[in-house]
């Protein structure tokens, strides 16, 4: 898996987010994680939203972002809300 958009959840809009952002790899996004990746997309691209933090998440993980695990879900919530500040 060498493209990101090989990743789940990743289509080829939120991967060219991504790559303008500088996360240009699968392993560069698994490095960085999903909340530091939000992070830095979002200082790049001011559409980033919660549901951008799921589908890294998930796309990290493997799964749908739909999939996620509601704990891990509510985490990431409080922490793109933080964000907001």
């Amino acid at each position: 898996m060498s493209k990101l958009s090989d990743m789940e959840n990743i289509g080829p809009t939120l991967e060219q987010r991504l790559i303008n952002a500088g996360i240009t790899t699968p392993i560069e996004l698994r490095k960085l994680g999903s909340k530091s990746a939000y992070v830095i997309l979002k200082e790049h691209d001011i559409d980033a939203c919660i549901n951008t933090l799921y589908a890294l998440e998930g796309a990290i993980q493997g799964i749908r972002w739909h999939d996620l695990a509601d704990d891990i879900k509510a985490d990431l919530k409080r922490f793109a809300d933080s964000e907001k500040k």
